[in-house]
């Protein structure tokens, strides 16, 4: 099977499962709570074990392919396109970051226990310590912002060893959701995603082994790649919100009897203001999209370099998938703000949910400063600089 076709036949899974997920949407983001069920059913689908090398017992797909997963599901459901898209960069560490013995034993529980890796990772809330003891450490700390952390099966944990030969290192663990001492609390509370599952966790006298580490930290390029990956994600996230916006908007406006009172057009589908700012929308989700593809093909390419990836390969796909997240950032913010000017004041009730998408896109939009991203493109443009190494770039 060709990639193209490969891609083709994982995002009809997505498309479907997006069909059971619009169900009950609205209800559930209203809940607010915890989408275990729904992470059920991505188990369920084989999107869970997407990435993991075949010869580990996973699909063995690219990335291209999971995010364009991602943008499929985000159209109908981004809270649980959000926790798939943390899950596929938690679980790459596997292959960016880790050895080739600890990767492969990773892959392999991965897929046979069929997990969704949470994270607790937050670089600008560093409050988390390894403290070094006979056995391996103890863990103990607060960290916000944890996405699938209280949902997943695994927690990706990083922080810092304080004491001993290591001090000052930076180590990444994975941890059961029901270890001893882990406590997620519960405090996620934004104006949307609220099914990401992204409260804090604190981390109480945790005891971990060597067994439970799967990186050190390091800036090498390819162990680094999971970053851009993450970037990558949010752009693929950010343009499946404006598809959907615009297709529930769409849908809306056809079924709009009559006109505007002023309007020329005996319904408002045919008004010509309505047709130019479905026009505009359209054109910019369509250019979007081409550029999605076009950098997910990108990223796989640096990818398949493996550790022969240089720092040069690095910065550019870096610089290309910053780009995406500009582009898909002001279009998912446009399209989900103005779709209302089409679809009129009865859109506006709770009971349609049309809010639902400028409310997630408004609230993941801010995971990291979209003006650094077009600082990180300029940059590179004018002078050849590359941002430095980091969970943001």
């Amino acid at each position: 099977m060709t990639a193209h076709a490969d891609r083709q036949r994982w995002v009809a899974v997505a498309e479907e499962l997006a069909q059971t997920l619009a169900i009950d949407v609205l209800d559930r983001d209203r809940s607010g709570v915890d989408p275990l069920p729904q992470l059920d059913l991505l188990r369920e689908s084989g999107l869970t074990t997407l990435l993991v090398p075949a010869e580990f017992g996973g699909q063995g797909a690219t990335w291209s392919t999971a995010v364009a997963v991602i943008r499929a599901l985000a159209q109908t459901d981004a809270s649980v396109a959000q926790v798939l898209a943390y899950h596929y960069v938690n679980e790459s560490n596997a292959g960016f970051a880790a050895t080739a013995e600890a990767g492969e034993r990773w892959y392999r529980a991965s897929a046979t226990n069929r997990w969704v890796w949470g994270d607790s990772v937050n670089p600008t809330d560093p409050d988390l310590a390894f403290t070094p003891t006979a056995d391996g450490w103890i863990l103990s700390g607060t960290k916000r912002f944890s996405t699938g952390a209280s949902a997943g099966d695994v927690v990706l944990v990083s922080g810092t060893v304080s004491g001993g030969d290591d001090d000052g290192r930076n180590l990444t663990v994975v941890l059961e959701r029901n270890r001893a001492g882990v406590r997620p609390l519960g405090d996620w509370d934004a104006l949307g995603q609220r099914q990401s599952a992204s409260g804090s966790v604190r981390f109480e006298d945790v005891a971990v082994g060597s067994d439970d580490v799967i990186a050190w930290g390091s800036d090498e390029p390819f162990a680094s790649l999971f970053t851009p990956a993450i970037q990558l994600s949010f752009g693929n996230l950010y343009l499946g919100v404006a598809q959907g916006a615009l297709a529930q908007a769409i849908d809306l406006v056809r079924e709009r009897r009559g006109s505007w009172f002023l309007s020329t057009a005996d319904r408002y589908r045919d008004d010509p203001f309505t047709q130019r700012i479905v026009g505009d929308l359209d054109a910019k989700i369509a250019a979007a999209e081409a550029l999605a593809d076009r950098t997910g093909e990108a990223f796989d390419a640096v990818v398949a370099l493996g550790h022969a990836a240089t720092a040069e390969d690095r910065g550019r796909i870096a610089v290309e998938i910053a780009r995406l997240k500009i582009v898909t950032n002001e279009t998912a913010l446009d399209t989900a703000h103005r779709i209302f000017e089409v679809t009129g004041s009865s859109s506006a009730k709770a009971s349609t949910g049309l809010d639902l998408h400028w409310r997630n896109i408004r609230t993941h939009s801010l995971h990291d400063p979209v003006d650094f991203k077009r600082l990180e493109v300029g940059a590179y443009i004018l002078n050849g600089e590359n941002q430095p190494i980091s969970l943001y770039t």
